[in-house]
């Protein structure tokens, strides 16, 4: 069987989320799956992002790297959305890519395939639900396969949350043992769900 073709697709400002990500394409290439791993354009004005020197740093950092086009969304099995909390709800950055898929929607090109996201916040909490279940309610529009981890294992207890990947960065952008364990538990199951169906 050939293998799963996965496309992670995520928006990060200082880097944790961007971390996240890797971590999450790093897992799915042990599964054997094929990746993409893209960021979404920066559409924050210049002055602004040059005016936070973590955020400038981290656009230096992605410099170069892939930025995510609908194709890569055509070309996948299975999809992970990943963007840090914006009072609840997705960066404005994530959410401009959104709207470029229109004509992949029209056409059901979205449809059938798995989706599933992660979040980071700097507070406990601070909206990472809210944004998790707004990127769910996106691939419902697209005609998803949503495959939330739930508590299908047992480090999901950890950082509790039923509806994806949640990060609390503080003022650390560094993952721990059991942000690992999350995102890796995540994409398997993504994985795992698209092969069943592939099958």
């Amino acid at each position: 069987m050939p293998s799963t073709k996965l496309t992670i697709v995520y928006y990060s400002s200082y880097g944790t989320t961007h971390r996240m990500a890797q971590r999450i394409a790093e897992a799915a290439e042990k599964q054997g799956a094929e990746v993409r791993l893209r960021h979404v354009a920066e559409t924050a004005p210049t002055e602004v992002v040059e005016g936070q020197e973590a955020w400038a740093a981290h656009r230096r950092e992605v410099e170069g790297q892939p930025v995510a086009t609908p194709e890569d969304l055509d070309w996948a099995d299975a999809v992970v959305f990943g963007s840090p909390t914006r009072y609840g709800h997705v960066t404005s950055q994530l959410q401009s890519f959104i709207d470029t898929l229109g004509p992949l929607w029209a056409q059901g090109k979205l449809a059938d395939k798995v989706y599933t996201a992660f979040t980071s916040s700097q507070t406990r909490h601070g909206g990472q639900e809210s944004t998790l279940l707004a990127m769910h309610t996106t691939f419902a529009h697209f005609g998803g396969i949503i495959v939330p981890p739930g508590y299908t294992d047992q480090l999901k207890f950890n950082d509790g949350n039923p509806y994806g990947v949640g990060k609390v960065t503080g003022q650390s952008t560094e993952l721990d043992e059991h942000d690992l364990a999350a995102l890796d538990h995540l994409v398997v199951r993504a994985l795992t769900v698209a092969e069943k169906l592939a099958g």
